[in-house]
């Protein structure tokens, strides 16, 4: 890898499909992909470094008869608090697509969700799409 390569944030919880898509975006050349298992892990990371992207997983939160997805580190990105640009490309990963998640996540400037479950090629894909470069 060279000092041009993109890095990405990959926020994900399940360490066998975090560690398959890094492994695989760096033996394509698609970037270095920096693994975050957790929300206060990936916070960490944007205040350590920049990124060119980032594929967030996002939970669901319920609570008092309202369902809403956890957008703690798209706001942190968004509203320009880490190192990394506030526009950069992110992909979110959910269980499913409300309505209502996809009008929030296009006021974010959001305009790719991946739902679970999904092939790690997926994800490979979105990477891809942030180099500007095609997957296997």
């Amino acid at each position: 890898m060279t000092d041009h390569a993109l890095h990405m944030l990959l926020v994900e919880p399940e360490t066998l499909l975090r560690r398959t898509v890094s492994l695989t975006a760096r033996s394509l050349g698609l970037g270095m992909v920096h693994e975050a298992a957790s929300v206060e892990a990936a916070r960490r990371l944007l205040g350590q470094r920049r990124f060119d992207g980032a594929v967030i997983a996002v939970e669901c939160v319920e609570g008092e008869g309202e369902r809403r997805y956890d957008m703690t580190l798209v706001e942190l990105i968004r509203q320009g608090l880490s190192l990394s640009d506030a526009d950069m490309p992110i992909a979110i990963m959910a269980d499913r697509a409300t309505t209502e998640l996809v009008k929030e996540l296009q006021g974010r400037g959001i305009g790719r969700v991946i739902l679970k479950p999904f092939r790690a090629k997926v994800l490979l894909e979105a990477i891809a799409d942030f180099s500007g470069r095609q997957a296997a």
